[in-house]
């Protein structure tokens, strides 16, 4: 039997392990970008994200067997392999895919619209959010971000963002919100972490059909890809997903989800200042505008829904 003293203790982790925590998904997600970016260079988009989330999903749902937990029956599968579709094929495939053209830290703004994306499919799937004025500045705030970072009119300096990048992202970010209202509605496994890994070693299945049947493994050449972007895979795969959900899933239980949900302000900013300062990624007007008026429209979005944000990437649940 515990004492009063062990309910205590577990009840309030230490200051430590909870810095340690927010450090992981503000800095370790953040980082990620970075790491696809250098992944998709020398391997097809589609295979990286399917080796990444394949090897991740089969540890994370393997851990959760060993652990005795029940796995899911088939109607959950059935709802795992929509989910996966949507967020694995959907998101993902268009953010690796995206990331070829578009600037890693380019790219982490526009999929923090995710939180737009989420309100409206709020409002149109789950009908449990209104247009309210608020909600609606706020909307136009993040498309006029959006807007900064492609427009070919504006004289901001610098390039503007790749168009067809810029579109694949919005679309997994649109992917993303539909499949976190249908997560609400569809039969899931009870355990986070049973769910989560299945998911992930489903949607790694599909984005590996998915690159098979666009051509990918025929331009792959494992011999002509650099330790650099090796290294970049297993940074996605044990840090990003596995230990960054770790870490998040740790968070859930421990701390309030309006701090939790910080991190989708603070990954945009980690991402825009690592693809600058370790990616030799531009840093002008354009790009810094686009990015104020985003973040604004997810600060208002988030804090505006009964304070309790429901932010991007999770996969991280989720980056």
């Amino acid at each position: 039997m515990q004492t009063a003293s062990q309910s205590a203790s577990e009840a309030q982790p230490s200051t430590g392990m909870t810095l340690l925590a927010f450090a992981i998904i503000y800095f370790v997600w953040g980082s990620t970008f970075l790491a696809i970016r250098i992944g998709v260079l020398q391997v097809p988009p589609l295979l990286l994200a399917a080796m990444r989330f394949f090897a991740a999903g089969l540890v994370l749902f393997g851990w959760t067997v060993l652990k005795g937990e029940r796995g899911p029956d088939r109607s959950q599968w059935l709802s795992v392999l929509l989910l996966a579709l949507l967020i694995f094929v959907g998101d993902y495939g268009c953010l690796f895919w995206a990331e070829q053209r578009v600037p890693s830290g380019v790219a982490a703004v526009l999929l923090a619209t995710i939180p737009a994306f989420m309100a409206l499919s709020e409002i149109v799937i789950l009908r449990t959010q209104r247009l309210t004025l608020r909600l609606a500045c706020a909307l136009l705030v993040g498309l006029c971000g959006v807007a900064v970072l492609v427009s070919r009119t504006l004289k901001l300096g610098g390039a503007p963002v790749d168009r067809a990048g810029a579109v694949a992202i919005i679309a997994g970010a649109v992917c993303w919100s539909v499949a976190s209202a249908l997560t609400r509605k569809l039969p899931l496994p009870s355990s986070k972490a049973m769910s989560s890994g299945a998911q992930m070693l489903v949607g790694g299945v599909l984005l590996a059909l998915a690159a098979g049947a666009s051509g990918e493994l025929h331009r792959f050449h494992p011999a002509a890809v650099s330790l650099e972007a090796w290294l970049a895979l297993v940074y996605l795969i044990v840090f990003g997903s596995i230990i960054g959900f770790t870490a998040y899933l740790w968070l859930i239980h421990h701390q309030s989800p309006t701090k939790v949900g910080t991190y989708a302000y603070v990954n945009p900013v980690v991402a825009v200042l690592l693809g600058y300062f370790a990616g030799g990624e531009p840093l002008g007007a354009r790009t810094v505008m686009g990015a104020v008026c985003v973040l604004a429209s997810v600060l208002v979005i988030t804090t505006a829904r009964s304070g309790q944000p429901q932010p991007a990437a999770q996969v991280e649940v989720t980056e």
